[in-house]
């Protein structure tokens, strides 16, 4: 039995993979060109195993885990027809030229487009890809889990343990910040601000206030938030969420005026973009325990250089951009992005398309 099931895989895997060359071989014979992609980096086998067994491209890929070389990417793009590319890519002006007219479709594993030079893009009538709504659960997760382990000092009760900073009991040694009965602001409240309070409300939230360019005011009465203005959010949350986009509107809003008008004892989070925080005025705001604490999993650069000035600091919870690192998230991200650029190859409506009119 166990013989027949193996011969039954391979015969499987033969049949596939002919039917994927005889495919590709017919469109030749035919006179068709298939269209060419370059894919900039190693991604996760859902996404690659889309797009090889659509039989519908010509495939080029930077393989490895480390981003492709400026110069790599200018060469190998020229004459391409579809991009599938990372946040860690600049899409600019230079690229586009590089790549040329036949540039229909580019396609980003991210949430975030900020990487994209969008001006220059729907000047040239190209259509874009990006990946939202499939990784709202895990960096919702994640950012809870930021959460707890900064306000409870839970690396610096890991590092005092190791060193031997772990003496007799003491009543207040350790002691952190507990959820129940606070007040949870969220600065930029959409799908991942309402997965967040929603694992937050059973730790006994007593109250959600939130900012964004605008009330949302069915998605706020969902689950029973508050709109205030920047500086009320400031001054009553005890946690500080940003789970806001990256726009010139909100590039360093979190800067010394909002840390300065936050209470001493506050907790801010920022699991959206670095670039929305203001990192020089954050580091005096933690020095001069202006605020308890914060937890970043998004910094300016990326990574941030290990002699830092943050990383000195014990009441500073660094993470290195993991939010949707998940396996599941991780090739659900890479699965629709290959979608994306195979429907904006053959002029389909795209799973999820950033709007550019």
């Amino acid at each position: 039995m166990r013989t027949s099931y193996h011969l039954k895989v391979l015969f499987r895997t033969l049949v596939g993979g002919h039917h994927f060359c005889s495919r590709s071989q017919a469109m030749k014979a035919a006179g068709k060109q298939l269209p060419k992609i370059y894919v900039t980096r190693r991604i996760p086998p859902d996404g690659i195993k889309i797009l090889q067994q659509s039989g519908s491209c010509e495939i080029e890929q930077w393989d490895s885990d480390d981003p492709v070389p400026r110069s790599e990417l200018l060469k190998k793009v020229a004459g391409i027809q579809g991009l599938y590319c990372l946040l860690t890519e600049k899409i600019d002006k230079e690229v586009l030229d590089a790549a040329g007219p036949s540039l229909k479709v580019i396609s980003t594993m991210s949430v975030g487009y900020d990487h994209l030079s969008l001006d220059d893009i729907k000047k040239r009538g190209i259509r874009v890809g990006f990946t939202p709504d499939v990784l709202t659960e895990a960096v919702a997760e994640l950012t809870v889990a930021l959460l707890l382990a900064t306000s409870r000092r839970l690396i610096e009760a890991v590092d005092e343990a190791r060193s031997g900073g772990w003496g007799t009991w003491k009543p207040l040694w350790m002691c952190g910040s507990g959820i129940t009965g606070s007040t949870v602001g969220i600065l930029g409240l959409g799908r991942i601000g309402e997965a967040i309070i929603n694992r937050l409300k059973p730790f006994g939230v007593k109250k959600i206030l939130y900012n964004d360019i605008a009330p949302r005011h069915e998605l706020a009465a969902k689950i029973s938030a508050e709109f205030v203005s920047l500086l009320e959010l400031a001054r009553q949350s005890d946690f500080l969420l940003v789970c806001c986009a990256l726009t010139p509107d909100t590039h360093g809003v979190c800067n010394k005026q909002l840390f300065s008008n936050m209470k001493s004892n506050a907790i801010f989070i920022n699991t959206s973009r670095g670039a929305v925080v203001n990192q020089e005025d954050l580091y005096q705001a933690l020095v001069s325990k202006q605020i308890a604490a914060a937890g970043l999993d998004v910094t300016v650069p990326e990574p941030l250089p290990i002699n830092h000035p943050l990383f000195k600091l014990k009441n500073c919870v660094i993470l290195p951009h993991i939010a949707s690192a998940t396996v599941e998230t991780r090739n659900a991200m890479a699965a629709l992005a290959a979608n994306n650029l195979l429907a904006g190859l053959k002029g389909d409506a795209m799973p999820k398309e950033v709007p550019l009119s």
